[in-house]
């Protein structure tokens, strides 16, 4: 192959469009690159190592790769054709079927001596091996873009016709142009009704004329210079990072630690070609409203970027805007945005001193008109089996019954309100600020303000214990009742949250139990749910629902675990299904069983046990020592009565890791039983005796974890 058909050049593929959908628009530039690279690189026309590097605005995606080859090198070929005694006639000559498939793959002029044959283990099949020459750029460039087109992870497809007024096409926005350049050479290529060219589109508002591309090594810097157009989505995030930090820096303020805040930097970089941060700020009035509103309003409504205190974390009457224009002088821009967020701040304080003229505790009855689910009854029906669960778990755990009893009856109050309507996401929120007007009690008012989050992340003490009945409350009740009218979640589709609710109230346990609250209750999880479920209507919930919620809970709680540790540990000890607040401790047990050096052999004989008394548990009896016969049997059963008690009473209390170093004494006598002692003797007594004395060993030794499982 000569050495311009080697020729290696770099490669530019744009499509411009209409504004694409900002939150998916960094996934879609990067799948638009990985799959034309895929095609390319499938081709033999660019190497393991070539740079790729993607680029993603509002109104365009594109890839320029560094190195691509005009055409690969010849690529040797394996032809599977078909079976020898079909293409081979009787006289040994090329059969009409051979000559029929050999030329619709292009190989018309091979002649047998040309074909191998290979066996397949069954028959002997003949086979057309050789060079096939390398693939042209040319002619895979449109593939290629088709590939990647048709491959974006596009959050929804609009279709719009093209401008012969006759086809239309589908695609994540109507698309108005293409850039295809390798090197300073522009390669023919179609899609989505559009010809392949050298020119490109500036900044909507700050260039005047379309931009023609010198070369495909050209674009960045002719968009970002003559087009004021900064393309790499990378580059236009960290430079709105540090205009961010830079105008916090100038103002002594912050914009947050919440989460809210990156994932509000990506929405805006992929709203800006050419960002510019400008500062706005609103009458300090507005601050009487509760800061989550404003803040909510800011972020949600207008992508501005809220300012903060740095000390006390404050919201200030500050914020930033990131503009898609850079002026000389902003004044207008800021004045427009300051006049944009005006209204807005004026409803969310409209709202806030509206809903507070009601008492919330007046607005429960009013929930009987909003439906929970059609199956479950209304908002006012779901309070009261709160409130019964509420009281329930205060009982049980030693809190004040009335109190948890209100925080009950005021957690869905402020639906109905006009700031929760406005904002959804401000639910549980606007009930604490509205409660605490009312002059409820501060731990009702903390039950309110917590009971949607994910999950209880600190020990539970005297003043969150109130919103941890309520969190416990509200979670039992609707993994019982929705996973018992049939919406159990399925593959990822879980529309109710019941994973995140089995994790939250598996998280409520916990922290009980680190702050102590199970010293002196016996809070059990089946009791929970059986109680959850016997405060809906009779026929509603489906059979089976509290072992299927168990199983549920104990799952999601093995899949967390699994992540800490080794996986045979943690389905030794939830294969039980023990009491939540012990998992934790039974593990830490097992761990520390495990690094015994009698934990192999004692595991082990658990599992051998298991199986014999899985294999006969009908012929199980009542222990005889009268039946032993061998010193071996006796002395194992004389270990037991003496380690069993000891690990019993260290169970009991609490002390796991104790009781498995009790009964790892018992590893000798064990292994002498199974050395000198054939369990199933001819004589039925005396085998049935023998398999009793090992269900009286299993059961002493399975009681933390089930031993067999770390064998």
């Amino acid at each position: 192959m000569s050495d311009q058909t080697m020729s290696t050049r770099p490669l530019l593929v744009e499509l411009q469009t209409e504004e694409l959908p900002p939150k998916a628009l960094e996934k879609m530039g990067v799948a638009f690159a990985e799959g034309i690279a895929k095609v390319l690189r499938d081709r033999h026309l660019i190497a393991d190592d070539v740079v790729i590097t993607e680029y993603a605005t509002p109104r365009r995606l594109a890839v320029h790769l560094n190195a691509v080859v005009e055409q690969a090198a010849d690529q040797p070929f394996s032809e599977k054709l078909m079976p020898a005694k079909v293409g081979i006639d009787a006289e040994g000559n090329m059969a009409a079927p051979l000559k029929k498939r050999l030329d619709s793959k292009g190989l018309g002029h091979l002649t047998l001596a040309d074909l191998e044959t290979q066996s397949d283990g069954k028959q002997d099949y003949l086979y057309a091996n050789g060079m096939a020459t390398g693939a042209k750029l040319v002619d895979v460039i449109n593939e290629a873009i088709e590939y990647a087109v048709t491959h974006l992870p596009i959050p929804k497809v609009m279709r719009y016709q093209l401008n012969d007024g006759v086809t239309s096409v589908r695609f994540v926005r109507p698309a108005h142009g293409l850039v295809v350049l390798w090197g300073t050479e522009v390669l023919p290529a179609q899609t989505l009704g559009l010809e392949s060219g050298r020119t490109t589109l500036g900044h909507r508002f700050m260039c005047d004329a379309p931009i023609s591309l010198q070369s495909a090594d050209s674009y960045v810097e002719q968009l970002e210079q003559s087009g004021w157009v900064v393309p790499s989505y990378d580059k236009r995030r960290e430079t709105i990072r540090q205009q961010l930090n830079a105008a916090c820096e100038q103002l002594n303020a912050s914009l947050g630690s919440d989460p809210e805040v990156p994932a509000l930097l990506d929405e805006v970089t992929a709203l800006v070609e050419h960002p510019t941060v400008y500062v706005g700020e609103f009458d300090p009035v507005f601050l009487e409203v509760p800061s989550e509103c404003l803040i909510l309003t800011m972020r949600l409504n207008q992508r501005y970027f809220p300012l903060f205190d740095p000390k006390t974390q404050a919201l200030t009457h500050q914020f930033l805007i990131v503009s898609n224009m850079h002026v000389s002088d902003p004044s207008h821009i800021i004045e427009g945005n300051q006049r944009v967020i005006l209204p807005r701040l004026a409803d969310a304080r409209f709202f806030f001193d509206t809903d507070r003229k009601q008492p919330l505790a007046d607005r429960v009855d009013s929930l009987e008109n909003s439906v929970y689910h059609n199956k479950l009854g209304s908002q006012r029906v779901r309070v009261e089996r709160l409130r019964r669960l509420a009281v329930y778990l205060a009982q049980q755990l030693g809190a004040d019954a009335v109190l948890a009893d209100r925080a009950a009856l005021l957690a869905k109050a402020d639906l109905n309100t006009l700031m929760v309507g406005e904002f959804p996401e401000l639910q549980g929120v606007m009930g604490a600020y509205y409660a605490q007007a009312d002059g409820e009690a501060p731990q009702v008012v903390n039950a309110l303000r917590h009971q949607y989050e994910h999950r209880i992340s600190a020990p539970v003490n005297a003043e969150s214990l109130i919103a941890t009945l309520l969190f416990l409350a509200e979670r039992a009740e609707t993994l019982v009742g929705i996973w018992g009218i049939g919406l159990a979640p399925t593959g990822e589709r879980d529309p109710y949250a019941l994973r995140r609710a089995a994790l939250g109230l598996i998280s409520a346990f916990e922290q009980l139990k680190k702050g102590g609250y199970f010293a002196q209750s016996d809070l059990d999880l089946r009791a929970l749910l059986e109680f959850s479920a016997a405060g809906f209507e009779s026929g509603v919930l489906a059979d089976g629902v509290i072992d299927e919620v168990m199983s549920f809970i104990y799952e999601r709680y093995r899949n967390q675990l699994a992540q800490s540790y080794d996986r045979k540990v943690v389905e030794a000890v939830l294969s039980l299904q023990p009491p939540l607040q012990q998992v934790n401790a039974r593990i830490a047990a097992c761990v520390d069983f495990a690094q015994r050096p009698e934990a192999e052999s004692l595991a082990a004989a658990n599992k051998r046990i298991s199986n014999l008394l899985q294999r006969n548990s009908d012929a199980i009896t009542a222990l005889n020592p009268a039946l032993f016969v061998e010193q071996a049997e006796k002395d194992l059963a004389a270990t037991i009565d003496k380690l069993a008690p000891v690990a019993q009473q260290q169970f009991d209390a609490g002390d796991f890791s104790a009781s498995l170093a009790t009964l790892a004494a018992a590893k000798d006598p064990v292994d002498s039983f199974f050395n000198d002692v054939m369990v199933m003797a001819e004589d039925p007594a005396v085998r049935n005796n023998r398999l009793a004395l090992l269900q009286q060993l299993h059961q002493s030794m399975n009681q933390v974890a089930d031993l067999s499982l770390l064998a």
